[in-house]
């Protein structure tokens, strides 16, 4: 037996062996470890990437702790949020200030579902008094939705300038993995354009993050992002580190135990062969929900 089959039994038993646990796991070697062993190599000038199921209470709470134990170091705490668009970023500092309601904000920046009940924690997390703040991360909607309808070649000069600067698609690895999971689409060129899309959304959130870091050294990111943009690496870590080096990332993928088998759990935190760990750490939990 050569020594590669070796290490395939080896990672599937550890995985089993952990598969009807709870709690914080590295994505490496699937062995527990505890919230504050995570946060051990975090700096200031690192950004911590967390992965969600959209609606998921206990999956907020839980990107909540990691931002406690963050500021437990003693670390100054930005949040970064998917949800927001970056041309609304002065409505996110308004809301944060405490100069625009709350009603007026969810208004005016159109949000809809899930409730915003479950994020007011995090956009409201950072501490004025020390510089933090929330950042509003994502591309717009008009955008994004014209180039999985129509491509990038069919954007006005307006809508180019939308784009984050020196724009670049995401990896081939990446790209195969989300169009396995958009089996219904109607032809090539269609997997093409809302792979433009998604890889839009990926770079500018990385564009945005790390423009940030470069004028915020002495600060942390956390960024809450949809858990597909943080598996493997392969989009938003992947594009942030394409954008810079030197940023220190780590990663964290919410794992939704609820209902699952051993052999399902062991198959959700499986390392990938050829793209390696799912996350840094996989944080598995069962979690009701969505909420609306």
């Amino acid at each position: 037996m050569n020594s590669l089959s070796l290490f395939s039994i080896s990672v599937l038993l550890s995985a089993c062996a952990h598969a009807q646990s709870i709690g914080i796991f590295q994505g490496s070697t699937h062995q527990p470890v505890t919230l504050n062993q995570t946060m051990a190599e975090v700096q200031p000038g690192s950004i911590v990437v967390i992965g969600e199921n959209h609606g998921f209470k206990e999956h907020q709470d839980q990107q909540l702790q990691i931002m406690q134990a963050l500021r437990a170091k003693g670390l100054k705490v930005s949040v970064g949020l998917e949800f927001f668009t970056y041309t609304s970023q002065d409505l996110v500092d308004s809301y944060q200030q405490g100069v625009l309601a709350e009603e007026e904000f969810l208004k005016a920046i159109q949000w809809g579902s899930p409730s915003f009940d479950l994020y007011r924690d995090q956009a409201l997390y950072p501490d004025l008094t020390e510089g933090s703040k929330t950042l509003a991360l994502n591309a717009p909607r008009k955008l994004t939705s014209k180039v999985a309808k129509h491509g990038l070649q069919n954007l006005t000069a307006e809508e180019q300038a939308l784009l984050p600067p020196k724009f670049s698609l995401g990896r081939e690895s990446y790209k195969q993995r989300f169009l396995s999971m958009m089996p219904h689409l109607p032809s090539p060129e269609a997997g093409e354009r809302y792979f433009a899309a998604q890889s839009i959304w990926d770079d500018t959130m990385a564009w945005r993050a790390v423009d940030y870091m470069m004028n915020h050294p002495d600060q942390v990111l956390v960024i809450v992002v949809g858990e597909f943009h943080v598996q493997f690496d392969g989009g938003l870590p992947d594009r942030i580190k394409a954008r810079s080096a030197h940023i220190p990332v780590l990663s964290f993928s919410q794992i939704n135990t609820l209902g699952l088998s051993s052999d399902e759990i062991a198959q959700e935190i499986a390392a990938s062969p050829t793209e390696g760990p799912r996350a840094h750490y996989l944080w598995l939990a069962p979690a009701q929900g969505p909420v609306k």
